[in-house]
């Protein structure tokens, strides 16, 4: 992986098997201890030594099978994800979706950018689409470009719109689902909240989009990309149309997330029936599509071997766990952190929102390191939710300050893949994204830490 100007970074999977070293050598360094628990609850004050239990020279190597096991269930939920998600675009159903708003909307600029951001959005908050926008960035260039406005606001309407829709993920397989997962919290709880973050949240992009639009409509000359060569690259909407049936498969997949809602609240449902409701959907996708049992057959694996990474990275992270847990340090770990923390009860209720402000930098910063929100998820959810436990902000709020910054952060880390391949094909240098993007993280961000301080003050679990 490649950045902007030219520097290597090392790739998620070789970071992640440092980490896992790393937390090996730890073993040796920290004493052994544990927390009393009640179910998964930490129960603060009850900390105390325990006999250790040192790992093999070799554990580094034996844990991974180790984590992968342990992950097993979230890895075969990714891959049928996957695959569902490989059929439904088989069909043409996205992209005729995605291409008739861009035709409906293209003739009215506010429309079109309010728009298209936030049906990107929502593509991202519910079934964890990012990759699959890659094709419309060049149609939304030429199409800005003909409205007197310019590539970085049509990589902004895509971009800004995926990375809000994760950072504010209702139900997002692949960040939220397993935050929540790894955390033992109700995969419905919050979700009203989400959803109205993400709304404001859109507010701020779509402003921010605007008002740079007006400000190089009124002065081209102020455009980030006013000397980039766009000529030769025009590009021609040639999206699959919206027939009856593809609106039937969009109409299946929306009812889909109906019923998954309605079965968590009412029947406790989690990664299983969700699982199971993504198949039903992925048949009935290929029925009203047409799509042959052998086409459907090999879209579904394809769809699913796409995600051999993030599947890879999940158990490799999760090794961590499985090492720190094994050698009964993690919770010294958990509790040297909130021994930190605890230095700022002194601000009575003021506590729990530093606490939460404080996951938020470190889930950001983490983002760096690990731009596999999956990954992410199982490096640092088995601390930060007990974390939670022991400084009373609840456990909710941890899913959400790592959903934040790990979808916000994705907006400008150039060890991101997708940022840096949407760049190139929008022909936009990296610093100059960054001097549009930061005010825009700025401003979310102020959102976001709103958000959690409500949160940490109520106790959001």
């Amino acid at each position: 992986m490649t950045s902007a100007n030219g520097n290597r970074f090392p790739e998620a999977l070789v970071l992640i098997f440092a980490m896992i070293v790393a937390a090996q050598v730890l073993t040796y360094v920290l004493p052994a201890g544990e927390y009393e628990r009640e179910g998964r609850q930490v129960l603060a004050g009850t900390y105390h030594a325990v006999e250790a239990a040192p790992l093999p020279w070799h554990a580094a190597l034996t844990k991974v099978p180790r984590g992968l096991e342990a992950a097993a269930e979230i890895i075969f939920f990714v891959f049928l994800v996957g695959g569902a998600i490989g059929v439904i675009r088989a069909t043409g159903a996205i992209d005729a979706a995605i291409g008739r708003a861009i035709s409906t909307l293209g003739g009215r600029p506010i429309l079109l950018v309010g728009g298209m951001t936030a049906l990107f959005a929502v593509g991202s908050s519910t079934i964890g689409m990012a990759e699959e926008y890659m094709p419309f960035v060049p149609i939304l260039v030429a199409m800005c470009i003909a409205l007197k406005m310019d590539a970085v606001v049509a990589l902004g309407m895509v971009y800004l719109g995926a990375g809000i829709g994760y950072g504010a993920a209702a139900i997002n397989p692949f960040t939220v689902m397993i935050a929540k997962d790894i955390a033992g919290q109700d995969p419905g709880t919050g979700f009203g909240l989400r959803w109205a973050l993400l709304a404001v949240m859109l507010l701020v992009a779509v402003h921010h989009l605007l008002r740079y639009a007006r400000r190089i409509a009124a002065d081209p000359e102020r455009s980030l990309v006013r000397d980039v060569d766009y000529g030769g690259g025009g590009h021609e909407l040639t999206a699959a149309e919206l027939t009856p049936a593809r609106l039937g498969i969009l109409a299946a997949f929306a009812l889909m997330i109906g019923i998954f809602i309605w079965g968590v609240n009412v029947h406790g449902w989690y990664l299983v029936e969700l699982a199971a409701l993504f198949l039903g959907v992925t048949i009935i996708a290929a029925a009203l599509g047409r799509v042959s049992p052998n086409r459907t057959a090999r879209a579904f694996t394809t769809g699913a071997a796409e995600l051999t990474g993030t599947a890879l990275l999940i158990g490799f992270a999760r090794t961590i766990e499985v090492v720190l847990s094994d050698a009964r340090v993690i919770d010294t770990v958990i509790h040297g952190i909130a021994s930190l923390l605890q230095k700022a009860e002194g601000l009575g209720a003021g506590a729990a929102v530093v606490s939460a402000w404080g996951m938020l930098l470190v889930q950001s910063v983490c983002n760096f390191l690990i731009p596999s929100g999956s990954g992410q998820a199982y490096v640092t959810m088995p601390i930060m939710a007990p974390l939670a436990d022991l400084t009373g902000v609840g456990r909710e709020t941890s899913v959400l300050a790592y959903q934040l910054g790990d979808g916000l952060m994705n907006l400008i880390v150039p060890t991101n893949a997708l940022l840096m391949g949407m760049l190139l094909l929008a022909r936009i240098p990296y610093q100059r994204w960054l001097r549009f993007i930061l005010p825009a993280i700025v401003k979310l961000y102020l959102v976001a830490m709103a958000v959690l301080a409500v949160a940490a003050l109520m106790r959001f679990e």
